[in-house]
């Protein structure tokens, strides 16, 4: 059977800066350098997995501009299929303006354009024509209305799909949309926005992993509110992850110490990722494992998709992992 990973989500032009550091709210940080990079959540993530040797599709929108003609041939090199990839016509292509300090730190901002006009009739008719079904993994970005986010989700848990839900951004997800997700893959800053206000932390702040933890357990289990998503992955930079089922202690997962240049993209890393070992086939530790291996290793180049790794460079990776104590394959996705 084929790994088919179904992406959802954006497509942007990344207009980056290289700056000696962040700029604070009102300044100016001169001496920088610039560069142009294909980017979006959505399109990052479905060249990360196809990378991996996913057969991947995106669904998602384009304006009828040079940038989307740049985009779409971008994809269509690293092998993705885009013949769901929508042209809306008077709107531009979504950019996002980057700017990256010397540590691999950033601040973005993002103008969405096409990606605002992806609607959930578009996305419902995508899937339809795609057959998706139980054997498939969709993974839905938020960088595109909540309602097209929701019902790509619904649609494909309802073809018996395993869905993954990536909130980046994650205003407006509330339990409704985060209980079609069989995996949430919040970064900090995302799941404290999703949890809560900080008094919501339990006290235990100085904890390190701890709070995020107690915040993704609150989340995966059921409330008055309705079902949580079945597993959270969260992200912590260079400390690697955390994976929180129902019923479970959090299972860490490290990231090897490597010094970053650019972080920009390294949550797409992770969640294409994650995506092409689920429809391989990999347990959900394993998976989730390979996947901070993969965003870690992703920081070691400028730009969001340059340091997206192939199959072969990620298992060489994952193999010498294990020689160091690393996790090593866990149960398939239903009895993770």
């Amino acid at each position: 059977m084929v790994a088919r990973v179904i992406v959802v989500g954006s497509v942007n032009v990344d207009l980056v800066v290289r700056a000696p550091r962040l700029p604070r709210p009102g300044e100016t940080v001169s001496g920088g350098e610039f560069a142009r990079h294909d980017g979006g959540k959505g399109g990052n993530q479905a060249i990360a997995a196809a990378r991996l040797g996913a057969w991947t599709a995106l669904i998602g929108a384009l304006g009828d501009d040079d940038l989307g003609a740049d985009a779409r041939a971008a994809l269509d090199a690293e092998g993705v299929i885009t013949d769901a990839l929508a042209t809306v016509r008077d709107t531009p292509t979504g950019v996002a303006l980057i700017v990256v300090d010397p540590a691999g730190e950033n601040l973005i901002a993002v103008a969405p354009g096409a990606n605002a006009r992806l609607t959930p009739t578009l996305v419902a008719a995508a899937l339809e024509r795609l057959a998706v079904s139980a054997t498939d993994v969709v993974l839905v970005g938020h960088e595109i209305p909540t309602p097209t986010a929701r019902e790509a989700l619904r649609r494909a848990r309802g073809a018996g799909a395993t869905t993954i839900l990536n909130p980046a951004p994650a205003a407006g997800l509330d339990r409704g949309v985060l209980g079609l997700a069989d995996v949430l893959t919040p970064n900090r800053g995302e799941l404290a926005e999703l949890a809560g206000a900080e008094t919501r932390r339990t006290g235990r702040r100085d904890r390190g992993t701890d709070a995020p933890a107690l915040m993704a357990a609150a989340l995966v289990e059921p409330s008055s509110e309705g079902e949580g998503p079945r597993a959270i992955l969260v992200s912590l930079g260079a400390s690697g992850a955390i994976l929180v089922r129902p019923g479970r202690p959090a299972t860490e997962l490290a990231a090897p110490s490597v010094d970053a240049v650019d972080a920009t993209g390294a949550g797409d890393a992770l969640n294409g990722a994650l995506a092409a070992g689920l429809a391989a086939g990999h347990g959900l530790e394993h998976a989730a494992h390979r996947a901070v291996l993969a965003a870690t290793r992703s920081t070691l180049r400028h730009g969001a998709r340059a340091g997206l790794v192939t199959l072969g460079e990620l298992d060489a990776l994952v193999g010498g992992a294990t020689q160091c104590g690393a996790p090593t394959p866990a149960a398939k996705m239903e009895n993770a």
